[in-house]
């Protein structure tokens, strides 16, 4: 069972009690992600998660880092399209440090000028690493293709952007969007619930901002937009999405099934085909993103020119072999039991009970049990599979290709399979 708290001031404290171990995770969650960010902001979420660490008003950099380090702890944060995380992992008596070092970064953040102009260079060469990463540039590049919105635009912002941006600028975006109305402490493990109430209440008092603004700064709309990126790469980067479900749905686990069936494990039908027998590529795989109002369903696939025609070509004789045919039965069932153990494996330790449960209380409001979900996941039928299949791969794609010849390669992703 879970323990649950609504402050005075509206922040909300969730926990999950695990008796058989010894470590505590809490996690500090923030409605601030790429998706609530205006175009003028776009970065700063992530920036700001930098810049926290930084410095507090009562801790260096170096004192964040050796304070942690001494009990051997583990420190952390990211920033994603929908929320910025902070999080630590400790054993359970230094459980207090923790909550002290959590409550600093998100509130007491220095955001000195100096630190601030050696970050911005720290963010840039993240940014110019993503551009040398195929891999993550055909995703950004995808997002551009397929969103109309917030959605759209990057995670880390861009680089022009970031070298604009003042202290002003951060400072203005924290204020408006940290507010307790805004966020979910987390925590998963071996705990005492009272004493953990007290700590949060000691330590997440002292929000900047006055008024909540936690709606996305647009509103989401799916396109089926082509995006093709020159590129001097010895792979051609390929990644087609459709729609999918919005977080929440729970239709969400029908598609997940689908996902392990299609391009989700070793023994789906993609990595098998194009994999397996025809050898033409390495990393190949689909994926369900899920969002507050909206969700995508994406395939990607990395090969060498030479193979691209063939990889794109297979990836939709697969989709609409699958709409035609469907799974046979042993498919199915070992597709569900993949989500199931793949699930439960995630949440043995207390980060795994935590992500789940402070990601669900801030974006969702709610919290499912892992029996809940384990039911629902064994409810799926094949008919549940097959109707969100279709829902999906009917729809024309959205299609984002990186590498030499790329858009030569766009022109030859169709307008979506018909099973």
């Amino acid at each position: 069972m879970f323990d649950q708290m609504t402050l005075p001031g509206g922040l909300r404290v969730v926990g999950e009690k695990l008796t058989h171990v010894r470590s505590c995770t809490v996690g500090c969650w923030v409605k601030a992600g790429s998706m609530n960010e205006r175009p003028e902001e776009n970065g700063l979420s992530h920036f700001i998660e930098h810049m926290v660490f930084k410095g507090t008003q009562t801790r260096s950099a170096r004192d964040i880092a050796e304070e942690m380090d001494e009990v051997g702890g583990q420190l952390n944060a990211f920033t994603s399209k929908d929320c910025t995380c902070y999080y630590a992992k400790v054993i359970d008596e230094n459980l207090p440090l923790a909550a002290d070092i959590l409550g600093d970064l998100a509130l007491r953040p220095r955001f000195d000028d100096a630190e601030l102009q050696k970050e911005r260079g720290v963010v840039l060469e993240e940014i110019a690493m993503v551009e040398d990463t195929p891999e993550d540039l055909v995703g950004d590049v995808l997002c551009e293709a397929q969103f109309e919105g917030s959605l759209r635009r990057p995670i880390l912002g861009s680089a022009e952007q970031i070298r604009r941006y003042t202290r002003e600028d951060l400072l203005r975006y924290w204020r408006r969007h940290y507010h307790p109305k805004n966020t979910v402490v987390a925590i998963a493990g071996n705990y005492d619930w009272e004493m953990f109430l007290a700590l949060v209440e000691r330590h997440f008092a002292g929000f900047p901002a006055e008024e909540p603004t936690a709606a996305p700064a647009e509103e989401q709309r799916l396109l089926d937009g082509r995006r093709a990126r020159e590129k001097d790469t010895e792979q051609v980067q390929i990644s087609m999405g459709y729609p999918g479900v919005e977080l929440g749905s729970d239709d969400l686990y029908a598609l997940s099934v689908f996902n392990n069936l299609l391009g989700g494990g070793m023994s789906s039908r993609l990595f098998q085909r194009i994999r397996e027998e025809l050898g033409m590529a390495y990393s190949i795989y689909s994926f369900p993103a899920s969002y507050p109002g909206c969700g995508t369903f994406n395939i990607y696939a990395g090969t060498s020119p030479e193979n691209a025609e063939t990889v794109i070509r297979e990836i939709q004789l697969e989709m609409e072999k699958m709409l035609r045919e469907g799974p046979n039965e042993k498919e199915f069932r070992s597709a569900k039991a993949q989500l199931k153990g793949g699930y439960v494996l995630g949440l043995e330790s207390s980060s795994g009970r935590m992500q789940s449960i402070g990601r669900s209380a801030l974006l969702l409001d709610r919290l499912t049990t892992p029996e809940e979900t384990l039911s629902k996941i064994e409810a799926v039928t094949l008919g549940d599979v097959l109707s969100i299949a279709r829902r999906a791969l009917a729809a024309s794609p959205s299609a984002a290709i990186v590498g030499k010849n790329a858009i030569r390669y766009l022109e030859m992703i169709g307008g979506g399979p018909r099973g």
